[in-house]
């Protein structure tokens, strides 16, 4: 036994206190349970959440979802029973977790996170995750970086910032999602996110400051113009009024900054979730109309037009998903012409895959990553995803999903990473609220060594 070892160790006390540090640091750091359960999102519906137990304690991690994927996400498992929530319960990826990938890690070293992650990959076998599911490794992923944060005895963005090599950490510009469209909304906007970003503010705390201010004059602008129902939010806090025009949505946006005295101080982003309304080479910006007149069907040069008049007309800095998932030649062509000022930012073109980004860099479709952990489905390859993409001289924007729960793990991977913006709503809504929350306790942590990423939020490093 240990004990008796020690007893003969009595002639040798050098080699008995190596041993016992050794023994007692890998034991403190090693697996000794995993269990998965059920919990809900934020817009009602099941998901995963995994708790690993280590010596030193419980860590736990629940699971996003997206409404608007990509189709070359990796899978998320969800059962298909339709008398059962709608099909959308997760008792097959929780079944996964207990049963397949528990007995592959437990007594496995926690901090070690490439060669766990490694491990659940084997065992998956799979290109996109399809035995397993991405939903039941990204919880066991997730659940083991907070242990091994407490193993090395430090907080989860300084394991993070050590497993992606980087020695500086960084607090992110964020990006309110104010104004929701598209698949979030049950407006007539096609396009899906109008956002804001404090880019000229001095420290997270202060962005945090003039993006809840522009939120609260851009709804008393709305009520004025539309009434009180117009206020209404949608999945992701962002208000959802009944307009069509994408025009009138950046403009409210500029009266709201107006108004809250930030002209030149915050500017604007979208995520236009452009294959959420391709069909037949067309982009419909009519499409929630059903048997609608086609006058709104627009070609990818038509579209690109668009967009460079919004980037002339309103100081819009950043868009995504401009286009659809597989229409590579817009996005070069659009990238070519506006990539320089603009950021274009692939997320269903890119689904955080290494592979993919890799293909981006090769054509110049884009010049920026949306990182979402949920789309490739562990810890190790997200990093990976977020270096490739920052190799390449990219910027690389950290994002919740629409489906969020209270979990603010991607608050600490986004400081960890460095990469000097975030979008994870608007500041309205608990879930929402949790990683920016989580952001400014980070900062607050960091004390006079906290640095903000500011106006060189696409490329801070």
């Amino acid at each position: 036994s240990f004990f008796f070892f020690l007893e003969q160790q009595q002639q040798q006390p050098s080699e008995k206190f190596v041993f016992v540090f050794v023994f007692l640091n890998t034991h403190m750091s090693t697996i000794t349970a995993v269990h998965a359960r059920q919990v809900f999102d934020s817009r009602g519906n099941p998901t995963i959440e995994v708790d690993v137990t280590t010596a030193k304690g419980v860590f736990r991690a629940a699971v996003p979802s997206g409404a608007s994927t990509g189709i070359y996400e990796a899978l998320e498992l969800r059962d298909g029973d339709k008398s059962l929530f709608l099909g959308k319960g997760v008792s097959k990826a929780i079944r996964n977790v207990n049963e397949l990938i528990t007995p592959a890690v437990l007594g496995k070293d926690v901090i070690d996170q490439s060669a766990l992650d490694a491990v659940m990959l084997e065992l998956d076998g799979t290109e996109n995750k399809e035995k397993l599911g991405a939903n039941a490794i990204l919880g066991v992923s997730m659940a083991v970086a907070r242990a091994g944060a407490a193993a090395k005895g430090v907080p989860l963005y300084r394991h993070l910032a050590d497993l992606a090599g980087k020695k500086e950490v960084l607090l992110p510009v964020p990006a309110f999602n104010v104004i929701n469209g598209g698949s979030h909304a049950g407006n007539k906007l096609a396009m899906q996110e109008f956002m804001l970003l404090p880019v000229g503010a001095s420290s997270f705390s202060e962005a945090m400051r003039m993006g809840v201010e522009v939120y609260h004059h851009l709804k008393n602008v709305i009520r004025e113009r539309y009434g009180q129902d117009a206020t209404n939010v949608g999945d992701e806090g962002g208000f959802a009024p009944n307009i069509q025009s994408n025009d009138e949505g950046l403009a409210l946006c500029v009266s709201a900054i107006e108004r809250a005295g930030y002209t030149g101080r915050v500017k604007l982003g979208m995520d236009v979730a452009a294959s959420e309304f391709y069909k037949d080479n067309k982009y419909d910006l009519d499409f929630k109309t059903e048997n609608n007149d086609g006058s709104q069907r627009k070609t990818g040069e038509e579209l690109r037009d668009l967009y460079k008049k919004f980037i002339t007309d309103f100081p819009v800095i950043s868009i995504e998903d401009p286009f659809d998932q597989d229409d590579w030649d817009s996005y070069v062509d659009l990238t070519s012409q506006v990539g320089v000022e603009t950021q274009v930012v692939g997320d269903d073109l890119l689904v955080t895959n290494p592979k993919r980004i890799a293909k981006a860099v090769g054509m110049k479709a884009c010049n920026a990553l949306l990182l979402k952990v949920n789309q490739i489905g562990s810890v190790t390859e997200s990093i990976k995803a977020c270096t490739d993409a920052q190799a390449a001289g990219w910027g690389v924007m950290v994002s919740h999903r629409s489906g969020e729960t209270e979990d603010t793990f991607i608050a600490d991977l986004v400081v960890g990473l460095g990469t000097g913006q975030i979008k994870t709503g608007a500041p309205c809504r608990s879930e929402r609220l949790a990683k920016y929350n989580q952001l400014l306790r980070i900062e607050e942590e960091l004390g006079v060594n906290a640095r903000f990423a500011g106006s060189s939020f696409r490329f801070p490093q």
